[in-house]
């Protein structure tokens, strides 16, 4: 009867197994290779205290391979290796962990005639190269800024030149206007404004529910769904001395009879409120702050990644909302109050629950196109009226022109 042997793994001993194949063929004389190995030094940073480069030096040409960068092997992302090592005194086959190296020659003088060609460093690169590397975030932020705002180099100008010549010559100079007009046009529909469909012949189709709520979305939220539905009136009331979003309660407390139109206005209900808990969520955004109210966990990544901005922070990557993914919320949240209103929102009552100023809901609102009024509604408890801003979609959308106001000079006494 034959002997069997038994897998033991290795996990534990953290010692992983390096495979190399080369690029140019095969190496008959493996053994006069001389075969080293380099790892990063930042042992913290999980982007780089895995990389690791190997290095075969023979007689006649060395060879390189790294397991990340443009060169390195796709395998290693896409599938897992093991190498297994049999003791044939105990029958037993140790298993490690593997990666691929494709081991690429490198030719001497290559890296120096690269160097030749580049341009000495001025001094302006020099302090940029040390802000990238040693700089705070105010001073990164502001060299970004910087550098979008830079002018192309000559040979980006010829060629706009000579596009622009081509154009003038092919269609005349009325077809470059009508296209810069156009391009214009596009651009100033801001990046935070949700898919807007301006040849809709509906109003609901303008911005289409779909885009928000993918119909795989809609139905991970039937569980939270059915809970807003069975709500009772003292838990509404409840939810109320809470301080909960008074934009929500307010759907709540006019849900519709047919069943159909309740689930769906439910479901748009719980996932409006998650969506203006991570508008006013002052910390990172997590897989455990979406456990904690129930969230589905495709919402959850929705939400990480449509509306926040992912940070390095302690060794650690971690998703915060910044002004922008604020702004781009409020704007989501508005385009599905349209959908569970009629077409109709009150910005009144949205501003107050995502903690935004009056004017810049208002900006908002100008920029979806919606009609703005103004509606005088009576508070319950007590005999105050007040006033609230209401916005509506009609067709055709309107264009609000953006008006440039000037600061009065204070006058010299």
């Amino acid at each position: 009867m034959a002997e069997t042997c038994t897998w033991k793994s290795c996990e534990e001993t953290g010692k992983d197994a390096y495979i190399v194949k080369f690029s140019n063929g095969h190496v008959r004389k493996a053994k006069h290779l001389d075969f080293k190995l380099f790892k990063h030094e930042d042992g913290v940073n999980p982007r780089k205290k895995n990389r690791r480069i190997v290095v075969a030096e023979s007689n006649r040409l060395p060879y390189v391979g790294s397991n990340f960068g443009p060169g390195s092997s796709q395998c290693n992302n896409l599938c897992r290796y093991f190498v297994g090592v049999l003791d044939k005194s105990t029958m037993q086959m140790k298993v490690h962990n593997a990666q691929v190296f494709n081991m690429l020659p490198l030719i001497p003088g290559e890296s120096a005639a690269d160097d030749n060609t580049k341009q000495a460093e001025t001094y302006r690169e020099k302090v940029d190269a040390l802000i990238e590397a040693f700089g705070t975030t105010k001073q990164k932020r502001a060299l970004s800024s910087r550098r979008l705002n830079e002018v192309g180099n000559e040979m980006l100008q010829q060629a706009v030149a000579l596009a622009a010549s081509n154009v003038i010559d092919r269609k005349g100079m009325e077809a470059l206007r009508n296209e810069v007009n156009e391009s214009e046009a596009k651009t100033e529909i801001p990046l935070f404004l949700p898919p807007c469909n301006t040849a809709a012949e509906k109003a609901e189709d303008v911005y289409p529910f779909d885009q928000l709520l993918s119909p795989i979305e809609f139905d991970a939220l039937k569980d939270v769904g059915l809970k807003m539905a069975a709500l009772k009136p003292e838990d509404l009331q409840k939810m109320r001395a809470e301080l909960s979003p008074q934009t929500v309660l307010a759907h709540l407390e006019s849900l519709p009879k047919e069943e159909e139109a309740r689930d769906r206005q439910s479901r748009c209900a719980w996932y409006l409120s998650f969506l203006i808990k991570v508008s006013l969520q002052k910390r990172s955004v997590s897989f455990k702050f979406g456990t904690e109210y129930g969230c589905p966990k495709i919402i959850i990544n929705k939400v990480l990644k449509n509306f926040t901005v992912e940070s390095f922070h302690n060794g650690r990557l971690r998703n915060t909302v910044s002004t922008s993914m604020r702004l781009k919320l409020v704007s989501h949240c508005l385009a599905l109050l349209l959908h569970m209103g009629d077409q109709s929102a009150n910005l009144t009552l949205l501003h107050r629950d995502m903690d935004i100023s009056n004017n810049k809901m208002l900006e908002l609102a100008k920029a979806m196109g919606l009609t703005l009024s103004r509606l005088t509604v009576s508070s319950r408890e007590e005999e105050i009226q007040d006033e609230h801003r209401m916005a509506c979609l009609v067709l055709p959308l309107v264009h609000y022109d953006r008006r440039v106001e000037r600061k009065k000079r204070k006058r010299m006494n």
